[in-house]
């Protein structure tokens, strides 16, 4: 294991992306084909980042399983559709800044980058190829293979993946779920201040970035310090 090397995961949808306009159609989608009131878009963005089975639940509490896994399912079939019309960089277009960031932290041999994400390893990929990321990231976890956030369980295989230590990893997402994910596995975090949770749902996070041009300074104060 090197001892110098740096391990960055980023979230995908509300840190790296602004995926609300896809994500709220889709769902809108999937409760009216199953003639089930839809929920409203705040408590659609607020539960983003956690898993598809977890999460409809939440939005459809009076449901019954075999209801769910139907949303999930069509959930799935209106995002992919959409990706397909449009294209991900038109449907779900980065954060002003967020390429130079990642550009930027790329150049340093000494960091790696990964990302985290409540997407399918399929929402993943056409993500990735949409936006020409696809040498960008060393490890990539997805919900296919992992219990939902905030479970440590992505971060812990991101770590592994990469062959760095908790101390030298550090966690940037939107949400409490990634905050309380990163806390869980022992890593730092930074929250950020574009995405759909608010600033005072990520209290767990070690710092905050207003945008992406203070992360490099950011992750450079966290790794002068021990955690």
């Amino acid at each position: 294991m090197a001892a110098d090397l740096r391990l960055v995961v980023f979230d995908v949808d509300g840190t790296l992306v602004d995926s609300q306009g896809d994500i709220v159609s889709a769902m809108t989608s999937a409760f009216v084909a199953l003639g089930l009131a839809v929920p409203e878009r705040a408590a659609i963005l607020g539960v983003v980042g956690l898993s598809l089975d977890v999460l409809m639940p939440m939005l459809a509490p009076d449901a019954s399983g075999a209801t769910h896994a139907q949303l999930v399912q069509a959930y799935k079939d209106s995002y992919m559709d959409a990706r397909k019309q449009q294209g991900a960089a038109v449907s779900s277009p980065l954060y002003p800044g967020a390429r130079a960031c990642l550009e930027a932290l790329n150049s340093d041999p000494n960091i790696l980058l990964g990302v985290a994400t409540g997407k399918s390893k399929r929402g993943l990929d056409k993500l990735i190829e949409g936006h020409g990321f696809e040498r960008m990231f060393v490890t990539q976890q997805v919900a296919d293979f992992h219990p939902s956030k905030p479970h440590p369980s992505m971060l812990i295989q991101a770590m592994a993946d990469a062959g760095v230590e908790a101390h030298s990893a550090v966690m940037i997402g939107d949400t409490s779920f990634d905050m309380d994910m990163a806390k869980s596995a022992g890593m730092r975090s930074i929250g950020v201040a574009w995405g759909y949770h608010t600033r005072d749902r990520l209290a767990q996070a070690t710092r905050f970035a207003g945008t992406f041009a203070n992360i490099p300074d950011i992750l450079t104060e966290l790794w002068s310090t021990q955690p």
